[in-house]
């Protein structure tokens, strides 16, 4: 009873800790035209801004786990919400552009230490590893669904720089939880220097080991498609569908509440019928959503759509422990965090992939091509258990050289 309650606890801290550091990213899109005004820069300077702070959180993730052999994963997550809570005040009190921009990726660096080592910490907690990471990840979505609605209330009636101030907000107490939430064991590697763990033929043959090759590869085009979906969704339909902006924001909380349920429910499926089965019920979700998305007609089809569409984007709950399953104990802190790093700079990409797209063909294209990029991932999911089937069903004679 009492290892449950720990395990509980440090579930309940690592998750409301993702919640903070998601939160103080997200109160800075719904005030963009505010801050834009303030500073006199365009809008796509902004943007460039706003790349910066999940550039910098990609790039964070490779040390984190590296940080959190060396020094534990309680202290290493108290920095990342700390850190959090420093960047988005600083944020708040920018006096002009280039101190904002400098502060963006302060902020997006000390939220990107927290996730790697979280789930890290809690792959050696529990033994349904995909269930665990899948409540972790529900903290994300929940931001997702609460933070856009409440930033621009705040912005609208007090000002962009209290809307952002949120970040800090959220971020303080949760240190709290986290000091009395995750029990502050022993770094796995306190002796070991950091740069005599980062040998780039180390980290190749991990890249190159082909489970984890094979899964960076989907991870890259399913983080590609959720990053343009989280930047373009409401856009979408607004544009090609015809909706008002508070229908298309309407429909974008509903998406995020959808991945809020998703994702510890794709976990616990994963854990029973197998990561790439619950990958290929992701995929299949996606191919038929994003397609509803821009063919279904009426309201039955968006609200079906937008459903199917969130829990296709509840890949990461059964996609990440299946990286951590092909890891031995001491290779976790330093090859989640690598893996991470590496299919988030790539997957980063899908938000200029879907904006030349629709500048292009058009929205219709943009979101087609969205369920194309998830059908070829289907397909290789369904190839490689084909291939698997077959091997197994072959005797040990007949098996090929």
């Amino acid at each position: 009873m009492v290892g449950w309650s720990t395990r509980r606890s440090t579930l309940t801290a690592c998750t409301l800790a993702f919640f903070a550091t998601m939160v103080a990213r997200l109160v800075i899109s719904p005030v963009v035209p505010a801050i834009s005004a303030e500073f006199g820069v365009s809008n796509g300077t902004i943007g460039l801004a706003l790349s910066g702070v999940w550039l910098a959180y990609a790039l964070a993730q490779f040390p984190s786990g590296l940080l959190g052999d060396r020094f534990g994963g309680q202290l290493v997550i108290l920095v990342a919400v700390g850190g959090t809570a420093v960047g988005s005040l600083l944020l708040a009190l920018s006096p002009g552009f280039l101190p904002f921009l400098f502060f963006t990726l302060v902020l997006g660096s000390a939220a990107g230490l927290h996730y790697s080592v979280a789930t890290t910490l809690l792959s050696r907690e529990f033994d349904n590893t995909g269930t665990a990471i899948g409540v972790h990840s529900a903290g994300a979505p929940v931001a997702g669904l609460l933070t856009p609605v409440t930033a621009a209330y705040v912005g609208a009636q007090f000002g962009w720089r209290y809307a952002v101030v949120l970040g800090a907000v959220g971020a303080a107490p949760t240190l709290l939880l986290v000091a009395a939430g995750i029990p502050g064991r022993a770094p796995q590697r306190p002796d070991e220097r950091i740069r005599d763990r980062v040998d780039p033929q180390v980290l190749g043959k991990l890249l190159t080991r082909p489970p984890i090759t094979g899964t960076l590869l989907i991870a890259v085009c399913s983080a590609f498609v959720w990053q343009g979906t989280a930047s373009f969704l409401p856009t979408f339909l607004i544009e090609h569908r015809g909706y008002s902006e508070t229908a298309a924001g309407a429909v974008f909380s509903a998406y995020f509440l959808v991945q809020g349920v998703g994702q510890p429910l794709m976990g616990w499926l994963s854990d029973r019928i197998g990561r790439d089965a619950a990958m290929s019920i992701c995929m299949a979700a996606g191919v038929l959503g994003y397609t509803l998305f821009v063919r279904g007609p009426g309201l039955v089809s968006v609200a079906l759509a937008t459903g199917l569409v969130g829990v296709a984007m509840s890949w990461g709950a059964a996609m990440l422990p299946k990286f951590l399953d092909h890891m031995s104990t001491a290779e976790e802190g330093l090859g989640f965090g690598l893996v991470r790093t590496t299919y988030m700079m790539f997957g980063a990409s899908g938000s200029v992939g879907v904006g030349l797209l629709a500048d292009t063909v058009g929205w219709a294209g943009a979101f087609l091509t969205l369920s194309g990029v998830l059908g070829l991932v289907l397909v290789a999911l369904t190839a490689t258990a084909l291939r698997r089937r077959l091997r197994s069903n072959l005797s040990p004679t007949e098996t090929p050289s």
